[in-house]
């Protein structure tokens, strides 16, 4: 089997390693033991945190909407029920962009579930 050199793959690897941990503090963008260490956490940190996010939006439209129903004097927990027992199709995000951009649509909706 012939000989196969890798120094130009594994300073290829190296480089575009150190560029990508290119900001992080201390060792981890210079030393290339710790930048893969490092990257390897990136990766699990921002795989979790995608999932995490939609729930973490879906909280603060919960808020927004929520927010918009007591002036209207009805809370959240009953508005939603009343949704969906008239089977008005709308999600917490159309209703909590409705509730902040347009307050009339918003005023609208709330009384044709009531």
């Amino acid at each position: 089997m012939t000989r196969v050199k890798k120094g130009v793959n594994a300073i290829k690897w190296r480089r575009n390693l150190l560029k990508a941990t290119k900001g992080y503090r201390f060792g981890r963008s210079k030393k290339e033991r710790q930048a893969t260490e490092a990257m390897f956490h990136a990766g699990a940190y921002a795989f979790a945190h995608r999932k995490d996010k939609k729930g973490d939006f879906r909280r603060v439209n919960i808020v927004k909407m929520n927010a918009a129903l007591d002036a209207m004097g009805i809370s959240y927990s009953k508005f939603i029920p009343m949704l969906k027992s008239k089977e008005i199709a709308l999600d917490r995000k159309i209703l909590a962009i409705l509730a902040e951009d347009e307050p009339e649509t918003f005023k609208a909706i709330v009384e044709a579930v009531k």
